[in-house]
């Protein structure tokens, strides 16, 4: 284990903690997260316990992101509809694309990881407005790209289509992290 690797953890959760967090923000972690977050934390993560306010905003980045490119580089599917000249009929339209997709959950910094499918393996995504890329395919995957850490998983599975999400990656962002 190296240096870097003994640092990036901090104490872990409780189950209490984790489903006190799950209710105030009205979703439920999927279950290697949890499970991770169980036995240990990143250390410079948002703390669940209580970063509220700020886990709220990074709960509110993604939609915000995706409304700035709406409102200031052109982003509009044609899926959502002619665009109206309204701002706030856009804003209306892009919160029902954002609210019918899985929530995203944040992990780190604006790394997040989509709450459904709930089971292992979902892809980790860094989200930057429209520019959204698959940063891991699983957690695991995310972990030993972000922090170096070693795991003994021989490749990747194969990657999770997330409704919306994915389809960001493929319209506006880059598949793969750089």
């Amino acid at each position: 284990m190296t240096g870097l690797q003994r640092t990036i953890w901090g104490p872990s959760y409780t189950v209490a903690e984790l489903d006190a967090a799950e209710a105030r923000f009205g979703f439920t972690f999927p279950p290697d997260l949890r499970a991770m977050l169980l036995k240990h934390r990143i250390a410079a993560a948002l703390d669940w316990s209580r970063d509220h306010e700020k886990i709220a905003e990074s709960f509110a980045w993604p939609y915000e992101g995706l409304l700035f490119d709406v409102e200031n580089n052109g982003l509009w599917w044609p899926e959502w509809g002619p665009r109206p000249g309204d701002p706030a009929e856009r804003a209306a339209a892009l919160r029902r694309a954002v609210d019918a997709a899985p929530k995203l959950i944040p992990v780190y910094g604006h790394r997040y990881i989509p709450e459904t499918p709930h089971e292992a393996g979902n892809p980790v995504l860094s989200v930057y407005q429209a520019d959204i890329i698959v940063y891991g395919t699983t957690l695991d995957d995310y972990l030993r790209h972000e922090f170096d850490w070693k795991v003994d998983v021989a490749s990747p599975p194969r990657l999770k289509i997330i409704p919306f999400w994915s389809e960001v990656v493929e319209r506006e962002g880059r598949s793969t992290r750089p």
